[in-house]
């Protein structure tokens, strides 16, 4: 979904290249686009009323009429754009097939509160059937803010609405959002990269919050203030705006969609940015565990050798063999961030003496001072006080100091269960921590 207007912007080419690349690469897209800012231009050019009421449009016959031709305009205009496919590159004039069409059934919003809202409307119904058989033929789908009812009406909706409803519908895999903004930050100012649906409707009552409580401070004569509502406050004039695109995101993942997100617009190349690096550029309101901890499989051997070699290579990690994590695969623990392992650990016991040792703790150099390896270190200490465990012992030779913050302290040789003590390696000569749990 993109608004009137990142149509607009001189950077709306740039977007169509990506999306033009997508649908080259087997991406089955559908667009949604907003036509507000050429609506307010067109009505204000004719010096017609302008009238909302509670954010919407009241759209009357001659409103109507303007938006029927701001929207057709903005279709022909971004059919157009789509239709020189990659300009400058091998791509250039490769003819992308653009489907369009009465997709949307509408219903009016009637009469609220005493407001006719006359020709606005809101979105009945989704032919997704029509839809996905434009996606199989190769098209990528068009849907303007329009819907049509059943005796012929046409009503003015809201791109976001088509958007979300027709994700739905479809059962798609992703709703991308191009804000205004960044995306989602936090009291500190830093971008919320991810969010559970209880993190995000966590982040919508606090912005109902902060602004009840910015109203009452600014009739009452007082600034508004930026230390309300932690963590989530958020000084972002677009932040109500932000409310409605989280607000439709959250419906979109309870109802199917596995994830929603929110791009900035201004970012050149950001729908590619987000889609194609792990961590993306945006907010992600996901359903899903988009990072979980877990115990280890078989299938995730690969990704554990991946991540511990470079540590083996410096001297920090004894060198495990294929057949030997394999054998040993039921011993660890691994993080997973978006289908990649980004840290692992492994619990060896000894049960005769209540003991375990903590080993082959890696966490992957991106997500490093995140917390992501104490997470991991806490546990491997549940499980193991649930299997009886008394006391941890870890062997290291270069991070000392992270087993001393987290409770470790020196121990000997002697210190470690019997058979531990036989497989020692005293070329290493790691030193040994001991945690009583």
């Amino acid at each position: 979904m993109f608004s009137g207007e990142a149509v607009a912007d001189d950077r709306f080419a740039h977007l169509i290249h990506d999306i033009a690349l997508l649908n080259s690469l087997g991406a089955r897209l559908v667009l949604a686009h907003g036509a507000r800012a050429q609506i307010e231009q067109r009505l204000t050019e004719r010096e017609a009323v302008i009238h909302y009421v509670k954010e919407l449009r009241v759209t009357d016959d001659a409103a109507l009429a303007v938006v029927k031709e701001a929207v057709g305009t903005l279709r022909i205009e971004i059919e157009a754009l789509l239709s020189m496919g990659l300009a400058n590159s091998p791509m250039a004039g490769a003819g992308i097939r653009v489907a369009s069409g009465n997709f949307v059934t509408a219903k009016p919003v009637g009469i609220r509160n005493g407001v006719d809202y006359c020709y606005t409307g809101e979105v009945r119904r989704v032919d997704a059937d029509a839809i996905k058989q434009r996606l199989d033929d190769g098209a990528i789908v068009l849907l303007s803010p329009l819907g049509y009812s059943p005796t012929g009406e046409v009503f003015n909706l809201t791109a976001l609405e088509v958007a979300t409803a027709t994700a739905i519908a479809l059962g798609a895999d992703k709703l991308l959002c191009l804000v205004e903004g960044r995306g989602l930050f936090d009291a500190h100012k830093d971008l919320m990269r991810q969010l559970t649906l209880a993190e995000a409707e966590q982040w919508l009552a606090t912005q109902q919050t902060l602004n009840k409580a910015n109203e009452n401070e600014v009739a009452s004569g007082i600034l508004p203030s930026a230390t309300l509502a932690e963590p989530f406050a958020t000084a972002l004039p677009c932040a109500s705006e932000l409310a409605l695109y989280v607000t439709h995101a959250i419906q979109a993942c309870r109802q199917g969609v596995r994830r929603a997100h929110l791009i900035d617009r201004h970012i050149d190349g950001a729908l590619l940015l987000e889609l194609f690096t792990r961590d993306g550029i945006g907010t992600l309101i996901t359903a899903d565990r988009y990072e979980n901890m877990r115990k280890a499989s078989i299938d995730d051997v690969g990704g554990i050798l991946e991540l511990i070699a470079p540590l083996e290579v410096e001297g920090v990690l004894v060198r495990r063999s294929r057949e030997r994590l394999e054998n040993e695969i039921d011993y660890f623990m691994v993080m997973e961030r978006d289908g990649m392992v980004i840290a692992c650990a492994a619990l060896y016991p000894f049960e005769k003496e209540r003991a375990a040792e903590l080993a082959c703790l890696a966490v992957h150099p991106t997500y490093r001072d995140s917390g992501r390896g104490e997470a991991l270190l806490n546990a491997i200490e549940h499980h193991a006080r649930q299997h009886g465990i008394q006391y941890l012992f870890a062997l290291t030779t270069q991070t000392t100091h992270w087993f001393r913050e987290r409770g470790f302290h020196s121990g000997k040789i002697e210190d470690l269960p019997i058979k531990r003590q036989r497989l020692y390696n005293y070329q290493r000569k790691s030193k040994v921590f001991i945690k009583a749990l």
